[in-house]
């Protein structure tokens, strides 16, 4: 066995370190200075790449984005997919869908019904989602249900979704 020694490049290489089998690709020499033309300069950086330069792709109307008309502007609430939702807080924990079905079940007929419970305990978290076909039947609920007493329990009933208010409004 010979101990490892650096190999010398042959006499006609140019100096560089030869590729081996098994070794990694000698880098590229890149000149980025080619593309002078399309980058602009500000303050001394340079700018490459989309929005480098202006262009008309955001002009005239496809640049301005609208918002969905929902008739009037003003606050107030808002249909969901399938109807009117309003969401009841303060139910008892021991309430059942029933309980909470029959008591707003006078006011309209409910197309849907959300009585979410607990996984650990198995008791009601405390709230209900409670949708109805028109918004006339929901806000009777509304105006019939809020701070009612339910199961010794006093009931919060308002619109489960709104729409905002002003012109404003809230991004995410």
């Amino acid at each position: 066995l010979k101990p490892w020694a650096p190999r010398e490049p042959p006499a006609e290489s140019d100096g560089r370190p030869q590729s081996r089998p098994n070794s990694r690709p000698a880098a590229m020499d890149v000149d980025y200075d080619e593309d002078e033309g399309t980058a602009t300069k500000t303050a001394g950086r340079k700018i490459k790449g989309r929005g480098a330069e202006d262009d008309d792709r955001y002009a005239g109307k496809a640049g301005k984005f609208e918002r969905l008309d929902h008739g009037d502007d003003e606050a107030g609430p808002a249909r969901s997919i399938e109807g009117w939702v309003v969401i009841v807080s303060g139910v008892h924990e021991e309430a059942q869908e029933d309980d909470v079905f029959e008591a707003f079940a006078e006011f309209g007929d409910i197309k849907n019904l959300h009585l979410n419970l607990d996984r650990r305990t198995g008791f009601v978290k405390g709230y209900a989602f409670i949708e109805y076909e028109t918004k006339q039947e929901a806000a009777k609920a509304i105006k019939g249900m809020d701070g009612q007493q339910l199961l010794d329990s006093r009931l919060a009933v308002q619109w489960a979704f709104t729409k905002p208010s002003g012109g404003k409004q809230r991004r995410r």
